[in-house]
């Protein structure tokens, strides 16, 4: 007894079905069948497909599911017969073909009858429709599986004011009936619902009697039907014969008894205005409220479905007619003869117009009705239309990609009527009505024109409108309107003139009690006092002056609707001062304007507001009337299509071509070009909407002619390929599989993206093409199709396996042909007969083979084929094609041959190998012996050289009296805020010479500027930025540095700003790790500080630590050049990092060279110069070091730059000239060894002659060879290559090298130059006089009372805070690119040697004691015993600070102004100074003590904080609204948004 409700369970119910049917993610369902009917209660769906039912829940998750197939067992009467489910396994002879389906609520019913045999019927749980109340072996609807029947529920008012709920079926006749059963022929009949009725449930009976109508003539085709209150409406087509047609109304009125209903038929003849004889009606909806009764249907007027429209009735009853008195239809039959055929009902509107429409749904949404249109190409439109019958821009809100079907019938979601249930084919999607929520401003979710979508002030986000908690909203109004705000300038009897506002919006009641307006303009009295008050919608303004001027009246408007702001900006102008000739341009200038256009003149307005219509008239210009001819291709998918071509006549004018659908209120444009006059080519852009568009083409007065049309169909898809694989070279031709293939323009392959594959031949369900090229790693391929600007994914995937490989072939005398027997070892590529192609090689000529058959035995294929009529009986060579590749093969000798050979090979062989491997032991050994001796001696040399050179050697530096070459501030300060950004450092440094002429600023960047000297603003602006996920690092580096240059002539607010970020900063992520605190710049304020730093500091780097830096520079540039350096890897011998140490070189010398530079023409040449090199140096060396040696001896660079000047060397009595490279260069496998001294034998006291280049050298074509990109991989200098050479000829470089050895080369560097840097960090951390730099403690004094204000104590958070802020944020960047305070370029040898002493410096204010060893890098060894005694002065440098008196704010205000001003003095005496830098002075270096206003282009930078403000604009404005800021504030950014909108294009680049 318990296991068979189970197995019924199993058998019927199946709930969690999912192996054939499946929940979609996107709010949709798919089914196992074709969707036959559907019916939706409040919580539930239903959905019968071919052998299945459905119950799913309002959100479409399946609950049930029952099978419609099983076993249809037959009794003596018809009660008897009965229908029983079974698996799907077992055996069957029946499904029951659901007809009807519906939903009575009342009864929590469904009503479910099909067809099995003579028609079956059952009563289903509504809750569970796996339980079965009822059933009947009876027909009801239609006896067919297809037909065009309806059915529905009626109900009928009883005398005793109850009602009856009956179930109508109106049925389309076939005659004959195609079975034995007895059908009757009624065409619309009443059938019981309920057991309680009189004859029981699906009875006919009523009142003892049985009625129903009946067509007088031929069959009806039922469309639709419903009923509203008593009134019952039936639509239906009544073909007729040549394809025509007729569409009819019945009318029925629900009272008494089902006769008495019936008898009530009356008719009408809906006709549609432009539509002939053929019109048919596809699909019906009713426009809910009423009276009128409105109606909607989807006629096809040429009788198939490329011409569909949309129409609008009125089908109120006529009860004037008399009842059941229609030709077509009786219910007394037959009708008496002449009975009129009805009143003839037209159309109220044409509402829409598209190809394909099969279904629609009509809702009423305030005043507006709006239509859910579905067509058969998969996509779901909707249509709103005001109450004028208007129809603003139908939107897309589903689209199929491929072509299902939408379903004749679709339904609203009861539960919250914000979701459409959508039929197609087999699936049913649930798409919700409006997409409020995506649109983020007011303007845009009114500019949507969505009924559904309200502003909701208090959410401030668009929303439904049940969706806003209070009645503060707004919407669109209740008529199509272009604009939200329109205005007009009136001018009264009494010339005075007023300005009249008129709002287009629909309002909730909290903000139309809450509506204001405020005008605002430049003129102190805009509005007079006789202005009326505001009452929604409309606002006046009476101008108190009666007269505009002639350049125009800007004014702001300001409504308030609630809590929502609107805010329009308007330019008023005299309407009598627009004249000119009247064109459209006019005209269009008059009506923005606020004016009316009247008799070809602009005048003052009078009326409503102006239509645009107005100013259709001619441009003026003259071109010739171009003419479309054709466009290819005219049909393309909804992506679209690149370079179409459109052909016609007098195309040479045309600009672009607007492609538009009939209702479309935005056309799109598309550019041409290659336009010859008769032809041209432009994109086809993509789109929403499936349909057929216009085409016209555009001339440059924006006329629009030709009438072409193009086709958008679904998009391409791809779900098989023939062959799968391919072989691994590429090049086979495969077959893709799917449908509208024909729009794809070519296929993508996964592993080769960028290569497009052409199609070869293409329809709309194949296309061939062939497959690319794969590596050896690659085993399968992703496929996608190409379609314009899309890559669509197919539903397969390309095998790869490696190509076929051929093994040998016999041939075999036939007659007159040749038998050839190709062997192929077996794979998975399946190659076939038509992919190979094989020749016949003899004697130099080729014998085409025709393939025959293919056969395959024991993992071997075999391809046969003839060669015929050939005279050769032997063929020893074949040629074999097959896709891209071509093969050789060649008869190979008889295999038992090899095996005698190799048998007596073997033991010769073994023999041989054993005597040859124990002499070369022997000789291995000893040179072994030998090798090891000779490395162990030159490590012993190497070391003791070492230790000799540290202890002896004497470091002769070269001073010579020179200026120190400072950058002057402007480009000292740009290199500091943008060190990478050369576009701003262009735009924001003004090169203004010494005149310094303030830039005047604009009237928007002045409002800017006031805007940013709002401390609110600016830190509510900063924060919003930085919180934005999209605002980088490098933006937040540029904000900071525009703002410093913005504010730069401000910097006692700026500094303001800068301690309130800080503030900001500290609390919000130094609460947690106070330690952390600015160590990184990761916030805007971090590179603001470090900006700030380098302002304030300027005169403290020239005047005192300047010096000390460039003499260390100096120093550690003239000790790198005394050892060899590689001119490929730039390593040196001497330097203070180990990763940039050259310890790879060969001994050198240091020579004594004489240096002649020509002094003219003729030969002359100057006096000797003596110049220091290094044997090992390169020809470019050289000369770096003549020119360095030049401008440290007279104190001016030579006339000529280094790549303009070549060398030669005295030889003999003659010259030799010097080169890179040239014929006698050394090369190495494929890598050419740069020439040296040495290589030339220049010897020490050697003349060198340096003359000018008259040409670049002639082995390159570069003005150097490190101009050649590929210069590491070509050449090397001091470093061999790693290739396998014979060193014969350079026994030198067998000598091991070992980097620990060379070490002592960083000792002897830091000696050197040990003293410059001991000097330049007691510079930078010395108090001269006992006081810091003011900059220094009123910032440390800062920290100090910050760590107060969050109370920390421990000292060492202090100490980090200044580090991090002082060191590490300034001086660190400057000991690390001294470029940015000197005119001089930094060597990569340079670098890494800053690199270590910036480190030492840092580890000299570091509290952490490190633990060093054996392991620690060498650059903490190099300065471990300096670096405690660095740290006492630090600590000592502190507290003095600290301990100094604070400096008030006064004090400091004042300094920052001198900082702003300009003060001309006098430079510094002149100091001594390395000349070995390769450095040029500057023209227009500035003095030690000019300072620097006017130097910045603060426009431009203004321009540039306003992008951000732009681009952030939103997101800005609510920080400020959630930072409780004034509402003028708000409004002063509004006002810098317009002015900087109203910029032309080309005055803001």
């Amino acid at each position: 007894m318990i296991l068979l409700p189970g197995l019924l369970l199993v058998l019927w119910g199946e709930p969690g079905r999912c192996l054939e049917e499946k929940e979609e993610e996107n709010g949709g369902f798919t089914f196992d069948g074709d969707i036959r009917h559907f019916a939706a209660v409040a919580d539930a769906v239903f959905v019968a497909t071919e052998e299945r039912l459905y119950q799913l829940s309002h959100d479409l998750t399946l609950i049930q599911s029952l099978t419609q197939r099983g076993v249809l067992t037959a009794g003596h009467q018809t009660h008897e017969v009965v229908f029983t489910r079974v698996a799907e396994t077992e055996e069957r002879n029946a499904t029951l073909r659901v007809n009807v389906l519906l939903p009575l609520v009342a009864d929590q019913s469904l009503i479910s009858c099909g067809v099995i045999e003579c028609g079956y019927c059952e009563v289903l749980d509504l809750r569970n429709i796996s339980h079965v109340l009822y059933r009947e072996h009876i027909l009801v609807g239609s006896p067919w599986s297809s037909s065009a029947s309806v059915g529905f529920l009626v109900d009928v008012e009883q005398r005793n004011t109850d009602s009856e709920t009956y179930i109508l079926t109106a049925t389309q006749q076939h005659e004959p009936p195609r079975s034995s059963c007895s059908f009757v022929t009624e065409a619309v009949k009443l059938h019981n619902s309920n057991e309680g009725q009189e004859g029981s449930i699906f009875s006919l009976i009523g009142d003892f009697t049985t009625s129903s109508i009946e067509r007088t003539k031929g069959s009806a085709e039922f469309v639709d039907g419903f009923q509203i209150d008593f009134n019952i409406y039936l639509f239906s087509n009544l073909p007729a014969g040549d394809n025509n047609n007729r569409v009819r109304l019945i009318w029925l009125e629900g009272k008494t008894n089902k006769k008495e209903t019936l008898k009530s038929l009356r008719g009408a003849t809906l006709r549609v205005s432009g539509g002939g004889a053929r019109s048919r009606l596809v699909a019906s909806a009713v426009v809910p409220g009423g009276p009128p009764v409105l109606w909607s249907g989807v006629f096809s007027v040429d009788g198939g479905r490329t011409d569909t429209r949309l129409l609008l009735f009125d089908i109120s009853p006529d009860l004037s007619v008399a009842a059941d008195a229609d030709p077509d239809f009786c219910s007394m039959c037959p009708p008496a003869a002449g009975v009129p055929g009805g009143p003839t009902l037209t159309s109220k509107a044409v509402l829409f117009k598209q190809s394909f429409m099969t279904s629609v749904l009509a809702v009423r949404q305030k005043a507006w009705m709006v239509f859910f249109i579905g067509t058969g190409d998969g996509q779901l439109i909707k249509l709103a239309v005001d109450q004028n019958y208007r129809a603003l821009c139908p939107r897309v809100l589903y689209r199929a990609d491929d072509d299902r079907q939408v379903f004749p019938r679709m339904l609203l979601d009861q539960v919250d009527l914000k979701h459409v249930y959508l039929p197609l084919q087999n699936q049913m999607k649930r798409v919700p009505v409006s997409r409020c929520s995506s649109h983020t401003s007011v303007q845009d979710c009114w500019s949507a024109q969505d009924p559904y979508c309200v502003w909701c002030g208090s959410r401030r986000s668009c929303t439904f409108e049940v969706d806003c908690q209070d009645s503060d909203w707004i919407s669109i109004p209740e008529d199509s309107q272009p604009k939200m705000v329109s205005y007009k300038v009136v001018k009264d009897g009494g010339g005075r003139l007023a300005l009249v506002i008129q709002t287009h919006l629909t309002v909730g009641r909290q903000a139309r009690e809450n509506f204001a307006c405020q005008f605002s303009s430049s003129s102190s009295e805009l509005c007079s006092l006789q202005s009326p008050p505001a009452q929604f919608p409309q606002c006046t303004c009476v101008l108190s002056n009666g007269a505009l001027p002639a350049e125009g009246l800007p004014v702001t408007v300001t409504l308030r609707l609630g809590t929502t702001e609107l805010r329009e900006q308007l330019k008023l102008s005299g309407c009598s001062n627009i004249r000119g000739p009247a064109t459209s341009v006019l005209c269009r200038r008059c009506v923005e304007a606020g004016c009316g256009w009247s008799q070809d003149a602009c005048s003052w307005a009078t009326g409503g507001p102006e239509d645009d219509d107005v100013c259709q008239m001619e441009s003026g210009m003259n071109f010739s009337r171009p003419e479309i001819s054709s466009i290819a291709p005219s049909v393309v998918s909804f992506y679209g299509r690149n370079h179409a071509v459109l052909s016609g006549y007098n195309l040479s004018a045309v600009t672009g071509v607007r492609i538009q659908a009939d209702t479309d209120c935005a056309p799109r444009e598309s550019p041409v070009w290659n336009n010859v006059g008769v032809e041209l080519t432009f994109h086809i852009p993509s789109t929403d909407n499936k349909g057929t568009v216009t085409v016209c083409v555009l001339l440059p007065d924006g006329s629009c002619h030709g009438n072409a049309t193009i086709t958008y169909r679904s998009s391409p898809s791809c779900t098989g390929v023939v062959p799968s694989c391919s072989w691994i070279s590429g090049k086979r031709e495969v077959t893709l599989m799917g449908s509208h293939l024909e729009f794809s323009e070519g296929v993508v392959h996964s592993h080769d993206l960028q290569a497009v594959r052409a199609p070869r031949t293409r329809n709309s369900q194949n296309l061939t093409y062939d497959t690319p090229a794969a590596d050896k790693n690659i085993w399968i391929s992703s496929v996608f199709l190409k379609v314009a600007n899309e890559t669509l994914a197919c539903s397969t995937a390309m095998k790869y396996y490696p190509d076929p490989e051929f093994t040998s072939f016999t041939s075999t005398r036939t007659g007159d042909d040749v038998r050839i027997t190709l062997q192929k070892k077996a794979d998975r590529l399946e190659m076939s007969l038509a992919e190979l192609s094989v020749w016949g090689v003899e004697g130099g000529r080729r014998y085409p083979c025709i393939m025959e058959a293919k056969e395959s035995s024991n993992e071997t294929d075999f391809f046969i084929c003839d060669i015929q009529q050939t005279p050769n009986a032997k063929f020893h060579h074949l040629m074999i094609r097959y896709g891209g590749q071509t093969v050789r093969l060649s008869v190979r000798p008889s295999p038992q041959l090899y095996l005698l050979l190799a048998l007596l090979l073997v033991p010769c062989i073994a023999v041989a190998a054993a005597v040859f491997y124990r002499r070369q032991q022997k000789k291995l050994t000893a040179k072994m012996n030998r090798r090891m001796e000779e490395l162990e001696l030159d490590i012993r040399n190497d070391i003791r050289q070492g230790f000799v050179e540290l202890q002896t050697e004497r470091v002769d530096l070269m001073e010579v009296v020179g200026a120190i070459p400072f950058l002057d501030y402007k480009h000292f300060a740009s290199r500091i805020f943008f060190p990478e950004r050369e576009a701003l450092t262009a735009l924001c440094v003004e090169d203004v010479g010494q005149d310094g002429v303030k830039t005047r600023l604009d009237p928007s960047c002045q409002s800017l500027t006031r805007l940013l000297q709002d401390q609110l603003f600016l830190t509510c602006m900063v924060h919003a930025l930085e919180e934005q996920s999209s605002f980088s690092i490098r933006d937040k580096c540029a904000l900071a540095s525009l703002l410093t240059v913005a504010l730069h002539n401000h910097l006692w607010y700026l500094t303001e700003v800068m301690e309130a970020l800080l503030r900001a900063l500290a609390l919000r992520s130094g609460a947690a790790q106070p330690k952390l605190l600015l160590r990184r710049t990761e916030s805007t304020v971090e590179k603001l500080l470090t900006n700030w730093m380098s302002v304030c500091l300027y005169g403290f780097l020239r005047e005192r630590a300047g010096q000390q830096l460039f003499l260390m520079v100096g120093a550690l540039t003239q000790r790198t050049a005394q050892g060899p350096v590689d001119r490929v890897t730039e390593k040196a011998q001497y330097t203070l990092s180990e990763d940039w140490l050259l310890w790879q070189a060969q001994d050198f010398k240091a020579l004594k060279l004489k240096v002649l530079f020509a002094a003219g023409g003729d030969g002359e040449v100057s006096e000797p110069l003596e110049v220091s090199a290094l044997s090992c140096d390169s020809v470019e060396q050289l000369k770096e070091k003549i020119l360095s040696t030049f401008r440290a001896k007279f104190g001016f660079p030579y006339s000529r730059r280094l790549g303009d000047v070549s060398v030669e060397f005295q030889s003999g009595g003659s010259f030799v000239a010097l080169e890179e490279v040239d014929a006698t260069s050394e090369v190495i496998g494929e890598v050419t060894m740069l020439n040296t001294l040495k290589h030339y034998e220049v010897p020490d006291g050697a003349t060198v002659k340096v003359l000018h280049r008259r040409s670049p050298p002639p082995l390159s074509q570069q003005g150097s060879l490190k101009d050649d990109e590929n210069f590491s991989g070509k050449y090397f200098h001091l470093i061999d290559p790693d290739v396998d050479q014979n060193q014969r000829k350079n026994p030198e470089r067998k000598k091991l090298k070992m980097k620990e050895v060379h070490l002592t080369k960083l000792l002897s560097t830091k000696v050197a130059v040990h003293s410059y840097v001991e000097n330049l960090f007691r510079s930078i951390w010395g108090t001269p006089h006992g006081r810091a730099p003011h900059a220094v403690k009123y910032f440390f004094d800062f920290l100090d009372g910050l760590a107060d204000d969050m109370k920390i104590t421990d000292p060492d958070v202090l100490h980090i805070w200044k580090t991090n802020s002082l060191p590490l944020r300034f001086w660190v960047n400057i000991l690390k690119n001294p470029q940015f305070v000197f005119d001089m370029e930094k060597s990569p040898q340079l670098d890494s040697c800053l690199t270590v002493i910036a480190q030492a410096f840092m580890d000299s204010f570091s509290l952490s004691e490190t633990q060093l060893g054996k392991h620690s890098p060498t650059n903490k060894l190099l300065y471990a015993k300096d670096i405690p005694q660095f740290r006492q002065e630090v600590k000592a440098y502190y507290k003095q600070i600290r301990d100094q008196p604070p400096i008030t704010e006064a004090e400091f205000k004042e300094f920052l102004q001198d900082e702003s001003k300009v003060k001309a003095g006098s430079g510094e005496p002149l100091v001594c100074l390395f000349v070995c830098l390769n450095v040029k002075p500057s023209r227009d270096r500035a003095s030690p003590f000019q300072k620097h206003e006017n130097e910045f282009n603060e426009p431009a930078a203004l321009r540039e904080l306003y992008r951000f403000i732009q681009r952030y604009f939103t997101e800005i404005k609510d920080k400020l609204d959630q930072s409780g800021a004034p509402i003028e504030l708000t409004e002063q950014l509004h006002h810098v948004k317009h002015l900087f909108d109203g910029l032309k294009s080309c005055s803001w680049d």
